[in-house]
This record gives structure tokens, sequence and C-alpha cells, in this order.
């Protein structure tokens, strides 16, 4: 498992790397600036303000110097933030976005497990079909939909919640749920074909056999192995929870790292645009690694294969 680990750590540099290229490269061919939605300024002012940031220098130039800074972990300055650092800015907005993830996978694991579990112990009964009907509808609905479906209902006219912000308990609920109701539609598919998988193999029957109650069964053989595909999932939820943010964090004005990232994408704010992709790339791989160690420990026989 440590040279698994280590192998794959070593594998992120060169991804990182060209994660970090294309989108230098990218965004700087894009059309316009990082200044031109500012007010009008005089040739003279345009020209100081490209020099202070280096944008004068030729392309090549620009990303030797980013690549030279990256490795020192210096993002840069943000161009859009006076006196503000990408390095600060992430610093700031991420905490929010973690916890909104982090409230937003409990629900999508709580949610999605138990109706999950719950459906393959009665496959074909209303406890079967009533969840998966609701998973299926979470899956078809976005969370740009399911959000203002939330604000208008909820919000506006129940007043259960708060319209926006980030303050108390009361304003994380809607943004929390939003976020993790889709992913508790997948988590309960996947859940209830593993569990199903598994309620059929020969361990399970001999269990039962020897008079272990059935929740001991469930819980401590069946579980195990029925929530591997859900573990698999994992690495790509995590990215969707981070990406899904972007969106969520904008309908209701969570102050996240999320709003940082659309404003620097409308903004031309070149520095933060490659900090937050940098940043979220790095992360995401990260997780990837963490759910191949939990896959390993499951199941014996990748640990065998690493």
């Amino acid at each position: 498992m440590t040279r698994f680990t280590i192998g794959r750590l070593i594998e992120m540099i060169p991804v990182l790397w060209i994660i970090v290229t294309f989108v230098f490269f990218l965004v700087r061919l894009a059309p316009g600036g990082p200044f031109d939605a500012d007010r009008v300024v005089s040739e003279d002012v345009l020209q100081n303000l490209n020099a202070y940031y280096h944008l004068d220098w030729p392309l090549y130039r620009q990303y030797l110097d980013y690549m030279a800074r990256l490795v020192q972990g210096d993002l840069g300055p943000s161009f859009k933030n006076a006196n503000w650092s990408v390095n600060e800015l992430i610093a700031l907005g991420f905490p929010v976005s973690l916890e909104l993830g982090l409230y937003a996978l409990a629900i999508a694991l709580s949610l999605g497990l138990l109706s999950g579990v719950l459906a393959a112990l009665r496959p074909n009964t209303l406890l079967d079909y009533i969840p998966m009907s609701f998973a299926t509808l979470g899956i078809c609905v976005p969370t740009f939909v399911l959000g203002p479906l939330f604000l208008l209902v909820f919000a506006l006219h129940l007043h259960w919640a708060p319209v926006a912000g980030w303050e108390g308990v009361s304003h994380k609920i809607l943004p929390s749920l939003t976020l993790g109701i889709v992913y508790a539609a997948y988590i309960a598919r996947l859940t209830r074909g593993g569990m199903m998988e598994i309620l059929t193999q020969d361990f399970i029957r001999t269990a039962r056999a020897k008079g272990l109650s059935e929740a001991r069964v469930v819980l401590r053989h069946a579980l195990r192995g029925g929530i591997r595909p859900v573990v698999s999932f994992l690495g790509p939820a995590a990215a969707g929870l981070l990406s899904g943010s972007f969106v969520v964090e904008t309908i209701f004005h969570v102050p996240g790292l999320g709003r940082f990232f659309v404003q620097s994408a409308f903004n031309r704010d070149y520095t933060m645009i490659m900090g937050t992709v940098l940043f979220y790339a790095v992360l995401i791989l990260l997780f990837n690694l963490l759910v191949d160690i939990m896959l390993a420990w499951l199941d014996p026989r990748i640990r065998g294969a690493s």
C-alpha cells in the first residue's frame, strides 16, 4: 500500500503540469483581458498596469515566470482584487466551500445509503418503489433547477429559511440540501444494486443459516461488500460536489471559493482562474487517491494486486 500510494502521488505531478499548462494558455488566448471591463483609462495607465503584472511580456516568458512562482507555492496576485493574493483569497473562501461540501456529503450518504439498503432488503415493494422513484427524479433534476425551486417554496412562500447568506444554521440548510440531494440519488441507486448483488452470495446464506440476526448479516457482512460501488463513486462525487458548489454558491450567495471562481471567469482574472483550477485539481486527485485506498481496504484482492 505504501508503494502504491507513493506511485500515485508521483503520477499526480505530470497530470497537474498538463492542467496548469493547458489552462494557462487557454485563458490568455481567449478574447478580452483582465482590465477591459474597467472604466476607460488612458493608454499610459493601461500600459503601466500591464507592465506591473508582466502582461506585456512574451507569452512564453509569462509562462516560465508563473511556473517558477508556482514551484515556490506562490499563485500570484489577483488582478481584480486589489492588495489580495490568490493564496489569501483561496484561504478565505475555501473553508466555506469545504463546510458546504461536507454538509452536502453527509446528507447524500445518509439519505442514499439508507434508501438503497431498505430498497435492496425489500425489493419490488413500496420500500423499493418510493425511494427509487425519488432517486430517479433526483438524478434528472440538476442543482441549478433544484436550488431556485427550494428558494421559491421554502424561502419566499413558506418563509422557513433565509433567501441568501451563510451566517447561521438556517442559512446553511437549503444550500446543503440542494447540493446533497442530487448525489443522494446516485448513491441510493448504487447502494441498491450493490446490496442486491451481495445478498444473493453464498456467504450471506451461510451467515443466515448459522442463525445470525438479520441486522448483523446486513451491517457486518453484506454492507461492506455492497457499498463498494458507492466508495468508487465517492471520487467523482467529491469532484461534483466541489464543481457543483459554484452554482449553489451563486444561487444562495454563499461566500465560498466558487464565488471567486465565477467572478474571476467573468473578469478575466488570470491568476485567480489558474489558482482555483489548480487547487481544485489537487483536491480531486487526492480524493481519488483516498477512494483507491479505501477500496483496497475493503477488497483484499486489490491489496494483493497493488
